[in-house]
């Protein structure tokens, strides 16, 4: 009897059915938020209604100081999506390819397609335009998805009660609680297509990148989402007494600076009234992506990474858009569930920058021939402890005009030169200013940490380790 028990033990070692199995590709849903900025439930805002994002935060791990390397759209997308700074790409100002300046470039979903994976594009993705309604087919890159879909605002979800806050003078500055259901519009297509492909059936992994167009202008969101909020209990945000804004927003003139200074508290309300609509309707289609990864067992073998693609100032210095090197401009959501990471339910301060998202994912799913001129890091390590230190340092560009500025956020300070210093400089100390109201750059006192911050940015675009 006993030999007997043991040939059978020995048939089921050897039994190819026990086997062990090679572990499966992760799947990976990457979801993009346009000109969403860090006013999120999950980061502590306590107005906005996040409910989804905020339980991604809690099950994956949030990283509160990830910065992006340019505050305006495609820069910024080229930028995360080669791993390369944009000084490098080339690319700022929302009208270049980056193919005409890299031609050669392996984009993140590129490098996923040529490590076996399907790519799948919904949305606004890469830079595509201002709105759903104003997309730029030369601006598609067939290289990196195996296929796309947009989607695009019905006639349905083009009504409704709104208005332009400026009269016309700046076209993208209005609202619309619109009627119709989700679906009306773009975003509401976005998920639906999402939830479809989440639930086929499919012989290689998976890379579905999810570019959800708000909470970006024109605000534009079912009325629904409006109704989550009174504005007339909004804080609006004030400046201090005797407040001067430096270079650029203290130039004079220009049509944003003109349309912006007219705002009245009215305009001011509804202006933070449909921004926030607009983040809980694209948080609201977040949900039901993370619903469709439970429902079809999908979320024990999927990482999702969701981001902002650089933040939002929100009337901050009277200043109602993105593009500038302030903290609300550069810092940006981003959080990464991994499953079974040791960090899941936690957050890390560790700096982070947003050139860091493609090693890092290329480091978790093991993939090959990984460009070697990537500029960024694996934070891989921050998934599993986020007390552990990633980087001294995080670069973020913008060009004002011909002038280009460049800002360093280390662990206490924030420094931004413009034209090397010609034009002027800020120094920002966030331990004592987190808001970053008093310059201390012409301070005598702060000279030595302003030398010591200016090489750190030469340092940093030029790729020397921290």
């Amino acid at each position: 009897m006993r030999f007997l028990l043991s040939l059978a033990a020995l048939a089921a070692c050897l039994s190819p059915a026990r086997a062990a199995e090679p572990a499966k590709a992760p799947n990976v849903l990457f979801i993009v938020s346009d000109d969403l900025n860090c006013d999120l439930g999950c980061y502590g805002h306590a107005v906005v209604k996040s409910p989804n994002i905020d339980r991604l935060a809690a099950s994956g791990v949030r990283l509160d100081r990830a910065y992006v390397q340019y505050t305006v759209c495609n820069p910024s997308r080229t930028s995360f999506l080669t791993g390369l700074r944009p000084t490098t790409t080339k690319v700022m100002d929302n009208a270049t390819h980056f193919r005409k300046t890299l031609p050669d470039a392996v984009t993140l979903p590129e490098l996923f397609r040529k490590n076996g994976y399907e790519a799948i594009g919904l949305g606004k993705v890469f830079h595509r335009g201002l709105s759903p309604d104003d997309a730029k087919k030369e601006m598609d890159d067939p290289k990196s998805f195996d296929r796309v879909f947009y989607g695009k605002t019905t006639a349905a979800g083009n009504k409704g009660e709104g208005r332009n806050l400026t009269g016309g003078a700046l076209a993208w500055c209005r609202w619309l609680a619109a009627e119709g259901a989700d679906s009306e519009q773009a975003d509401g297509q976005l998920a639906d297509e999402a939830v479809k492909l989440l639930g086929e059936k499919r012989e290689k992994p998976l890379f579905l990148a999810v570019g959800f167009y708000r909470p970006h202008d024109p605000f534009q969101s079912p009325k629904k989402y409006f109704d989550l909020y009174d504005n007339s209990k909004f804080d609006l945000p004030k400046s201090p007494d005797g407040y001067k804004p430096p270079y650029p927003l203290s130039l004079g003139g220009g049509a944003f600076n003109d349309a912006f200074a007219k705002f009245t508290d009215k305009e001011r309300r509804e202006f933070l009234h449909a921004y926030y609509a607009g983040v809980s309707f694209m948080d609201a289609q977040v949900g039901r992506l993370l619903d469709a990864l439970d429902r079809n067992k999908l979320a024990e073998n999927t990482i999702v990474v969701f981001l902002g693609d650089h933040g939002y100032e929100l009337g901050v210095r009277s200043w109602w858009n993105k593009n500038t090197l302030f903290e609300r401009s550069c810092r940006t959501p981003l959080i990464v569930r991994v499953p079974s990471a040791k960090g899941n339910g936690k957050a890390t301060a560790a700096l982070a920058e947003f050139i860091d998202i493609y090693p890092t994912l290329a480091d978790l799913c093991s993939l090959k021939d990984v460009p070697k001129q990537l500029q960024g890091a694996s934070f891989r390590k921050l998934l599993d402890d986020p007390t552990a230190k990633h980087k001294g340092a995080a670069l973020t560009v913008v060009k004002r005009g011909p002038v280009m500025g460049r800002s360093v956020r280390t662990e206490k300070y924030r420094y931004t030169e413009w034209d090397e210093g010609k034009k002027g400089a800020e120094l920002y100390d966030h331990t004592a200013d987190p808001g970053e109201w008093v310059n201390l750059a012409d301070s005598p006192e702060m000279a030595k940490t302003r030398g010591e911050l200016s090489a750190l940015i030469k340092a940093t675009e030029s790729g020397a380790k921290q």
